[in-house]
């Protein structure tokens, strides 16, 4: 049974962080467009719309571990709330610092914490794990643009 709070309040932290993410790093779409890229590069208008979709994917996983009731879910959600604030931080890196390198290695430390999020996740629920696994293949992803970024763009 959906229980209505519970699943507001998961979705809106979710969408929340990321809602604010995009707010602090307004113009990231020019910042991105204006750097050299990667191979396999997309075009800007294709993130804000991946990342609306794997948050709201993150809010029904963090609903659907909430929703249980055992000893392990308060260490899977502080896990979730530690990975969480990680992503919030990085587009500001990335986007407003320019800080290529330390964006990249702030989004693998990202990405090692989503995935230990991640087995938690499949621990307590496994369609929780589930909803996250698009989220680390797009951190993945991520990780190697970053990276390219930083490669391609030396002394920015």
């Amino acid at each position: 049974m959906i229980k209505g709070k519970p699943l507001a309040a998961n979705l809106l932290l979710s969408l929340g962080t990321g809602g604010l993410a995009a707010l602090l790093t307004q113009g990231a779409g020019q910042v991105y467009g204006a750097l050299r890229q990667p191979p396999l590069s997309l075009p800007a208008w294709v993130f804000p719309i991946v990342w609306s979709l794997l948050y709201l994917l993150m809010g029904i996983a963090a609903y659907l571990v909430w929703m249980r009731d055992s000893t392990g879910r308060n260490g899977a959600l502080a896990l979730y709330a530690l990975q969480l604030a990680l992503n919030f931080v990085w587009p500001l890196l990335f986007f407003n610092l320019q800080n290529y390198a330390l964006a990249f290695f702030w989004l693998l430390l990202l990405w090692l914490f989503l995935l230990v999020t991640t087995l938690r996740f499949f621990k307590e629920t496994p369609a929780a794990g589930w909803l996250l696994v698009p989220y680390l293949l797009w951190v993945t992803f991520a990780a190697y643009l970053n990276g390219g970024v930083w490669l391609l763009n030396p002394g920015t």
